[in-house]
Parts: structure tokens; sequence; C-alpha cells
């Protein structure tokens, strides 16, 4: 049974350290001074928030940070409790001091940030992430996970994410044909440095993602930008290429939703793009960063699905699915000899990924977790960009153009006006506000858009940075 738990804690708002973490500390203080003992119940986090006048979400992240370090356990359908065995605290206030000061370095200067597309850390299913990892140190066989595993992941979970790939996007793997990564990053650096070779040629969409083209050129490869229009990648930029004689290696792209300008590839250039690729002998890059968040009535299949394609590698991730922190991505082609050399090349930089979290990951995902969070994230992330575009008509509509995407975490913007973006981020910068430059996806000339990510800012963040942006067309 519930008890009733008087607070005694003082939060102070001008205080470097987070409210969260506040929290969170006063709670420890309490078990250390045993007002709280062990398996004694919390009350709930909106009664918490109601107590402190605070959001409920900043409660839940404060609980969160508990559970993760060892303070609390969460028990499904039973609530929150103090934790029979208790960690370390002066370890626990290290990183909890190291996590204050990173953020009060930032929010010292910088209190909103316009970033590329995050996701919204606060209703990522933490919580039962914690739970999940921590039941995997309880099963019995629990040392069999402590050994090596095979360097293209855990079989079970490759299983789970091949399915995925199946049944929702249309493709037709097995096993063989996947490698989990530590996230979408070294999935690329894997693909460039096993199919690239110095001076091979690399088509790439201009504006576009940057880490990627680092990935490539440290393969040795030369890039070749082709242009973005509302269709998506120019084809007559690629027939241009392959027709002045360059031996075009591949081709990397993000049909999907292309970043930076959120454009989906037309069904039209798609089909050309296939045969082109079978013709001239060229694989496709096909980077689906952000598949699962879409909003119309569905999303639209990869390159990598139809059947026809002869050389493609489709990169994924699970990062915005859970959170930016979960470093899990996933590299698929339908050439078993390039898997086998990517699996060779991580054994040798890092052996095998982190098992336990993808089974942890691969338990939400077999109880529903995941697929119940993604469902949630869709209806929340979509209310977002409906309100980040009544906000874009009110304070922009006669100085910008920009359309509302059909998923994805970002609006594409591009003022009337031929502007400074450099100076506009430096006087927004004065205002506290972080806005990422054009100069992030542009390959060579200046780009007049800008990517807007509304993910991770509440509604009065989006408030206050667009009017900000406004003043500044």
């Amino acid at each position: 049974m519930l008890r009733t738990w008087n607070f005694e804690m003082q939060l102070d708002e001008k205080s470097d350290k987070a409210i969260y973490l506040q929290i969170a500390d006063a709670i420890i203080n309490d078990i250390q001074s045993g007002r709280l003992k062990a398996g004694d119940a919390l009350p709930g986090t909106r009664n918490i928030a109601q107590l402190l006048k605070l959001n409920r979400n900043t409660v839940v992240e404060a609980l969160n940070v508990l559970i993760i370090e060892g303070w609390l356990v969460s028990k499904e359908r039973q609530g929150t409790f103090i934790a029979d065995t208790l960690p370390n605290f002066q370890e626990t206030q290290k990183r909890s001091d190291a996590i204050s000061f990173e953020k009060s370095t930032l929010n010292k200067y910088y209190h909103l940030q316009f970033d590329d597309g995050y996701p919204d850390s606060k209703i990522a299913p933490i919580t039962e992430l914690a739970r999940a990892y921590r039941q995997i140190f309880n099963q019995n066989a629990r040392w069999r996970m402590m050994g090596y595993t095979n360097e293209l992941g855990d079989l079970e979970f490759r299983k789970s994410i091949v399915q995925m790939l199946n049944h929702q996007r249309g493709m037709q793997i097995d096993v063989h044909n996947i490698c989990i990564t530590r996230g979408s990053q070294m999935a690329m650096y894997l693909t460039a440095q096993q199919l690239l070779k110095k001076n091979d040629h690399v088509i790439i969409e201009n504006p576009g993602y940057k880490p990627a083209w680092k990935a490539f050129e440290n393969a040795g490869a030369k890039l070749l930008p082709a242009r973005v229009d509302k269709e998506g990648l120019m084809i007559d930029d690629v027939v241009s290429y392959l027709k002045s004689g360059k031996k075009i290696k591949a081709i990397y792209l993000t049909p999907h939703h292309q970043y930076p300008t959120t454009t989906t590839l037309s069904l039209k250039r798609r089909l050309e793009l296939i045969r082109l690729s079978n013709k001239y002998g060229f694989t496709i890059i096909e980077d689906d960063y952000d598949n699962e968040f879409h909003f119309g009535y569905r999303p639209v299949l990869p390159l990598s699905s139809f059947t026809e394609l002869k050389n493609y590698v489709y990169i994924g991730t699970m990062s915005k699915v859970v959170a930016p922190a979960l470093r899990i991505g996933y590299l698929a082609s339908n050439d078993n000899s390039l898997i086998e050399k990517v699996g060779n090349l991580r054994k040798i930089i890092d052996v095998q990924g982190d098992n336990i979290m993808e089974q942890a990951v691969l338990q939400l995902i077999k109880d529903g977790t995941i697929k119940r969070h993604i469902k949630k994230a869709t209806n929340h992330y979509k209310a977002k960009r409906d309100f980040t575009a009544t906000l874009l008509k009110k304070h922009i509509k006669n100085k910008a153009t920009y359309s509302i995407p059909d998923g994805g975490l970002a609006f594409w913007v591009v003022p009337n006006n031929q502007v400074d973006w450099l100076e506009i981020s430096e006087k927004l910068k004065s205002n506290g506000i972080i806005l990422f430059t054009p100069d992030t996806y542009s390959f060579d000339e200046t780009i007049n858009g800008i990517r807007l990510g509304y993910g991770s800012l509440s509604e009065k963040e989006l408030e206050e940075g667009i009017m900000a942006l406004a003043k500044m067309l």
C-alpha cells in the first residue's frame, strides 16, 4: 500500500544543477538518512508533480535517473520502490555533477537549440528499457551473454530486425544479409571502408548529410554533388555524371525524407534510379534514418524493397525510435560477401555490439513496448508538427516558403530573399538560441534554406525560437 510521503526538499530554479537532478539528489539524501528505507513505495509521478508544482515530465526524468543508477526499482502494475541493494553514492554524485556541469555550461549561454531533427528524449521508454536490462541480468543463463557473440550482432535480435524490414518495409532479406552496428554512422563507416576504394566516385545529394560524406572521403572516395528539388534527387544530374566517363561506384541518398529538405523521392525517379543502377553497376546506399515517423496514410517503401534492384546497402537506426543515447543501428545488403567483409572489419575495431542492450531492446520489441511507443511518439510528433506549422504561418508566412512534411522531425524553410545565415546565427546566439547554419549540409555553394528540428523542443521553446527567427528574416 502506498503511504503518504511528506516532501522536504528545496528546489532552486537558479541553480546550475537541473531541477530533475535536484529531485534525484534529494531522494538519495532521504534514502541515506534512513527516512526512506528499502522496499518503501513512492507516490505516483503525477502526485509528486502536483506536490512539487512541477511538470510531470521533470519528475519522470528524475525517477528514470534513479532507476538507471540503481536507487529505485520499477515493478510493473505495482509502482516504484526503493531498491533493496543500493549503489555507491559518491560514484552516482560524480555522474550527476558531470551531467549538471555539461548542461549548465550550455544553458549558461544558450537555452534553446534548433537541432536538425532530434527525437524528444522525454517520451522515450526509458523505464521499460531499464527494467528489461535488469531482467536480462536476473535470468538463470545470464552468464552466457557475458562472453563474445557474433560480430554481426545477436542472432535473435537480427531475426527481429529482419522480420521488421521484411514485413513493414517490403524487403526480402534473411539474417545473413544484416549487420547490427553502434548507430547508423558506424554502419556508414563500415560500408564505406568495405565498398569503396581510393578515387572511387560517389554521387551525393546537395544539400545533404555531411557525416556520411566524411565517411566516404575517409575511404578515399571522391564526391559528386547532385541537386535536389521538390521530387528529390535530380536524375538528370546523375545521368550527366554517368555519361561523363567517370566510374561511379555508389550513390548515397535519403529518399524517404530527404536530408535536409524533407522531400520524398518520387516513384518515377525511384524506378529510373534503379534502372540506372542495374545498367551501370553502381550501388545504391539508402539511408532511411526516420522511417518510423510518418504522418500520412503509409510510408513509401524503400528502394531496397524493389526486387529488381541488384546492388544496394540499406542503413537504419533504432536511436530515433528509443532515444539518441541508444547506439543501435544496422545495415542490410543483398550482397552477402559485402556483409561478410563488414563483419570482419567490425571484428577488428569493435569485436561485437552491445549484446545485453540488444537483448533488452529485443524484449521491448517482443512485448509490444516498441510498437506502442512508436504509435504514441507518432501522435506526439504529428501534434508538434502541426503546432510548428501554425507558428510558421503566423510569424514567417510572408518572409519564407516551406512545406508541411509528411514525416520526420524537421521543417525545411527557405527565405524569400537571400540572407546571411551566419550573421543571423550570431544574432540568435546573443539571444541564447543556437541555429544549425546551412554550411552544415551544403557541399560548396551557399544554400539559402534552413532545417528546423521541432521534435525535441517544447511548444514554448518553439514559439520563442520561431518568433526570434522571424525578426531576423
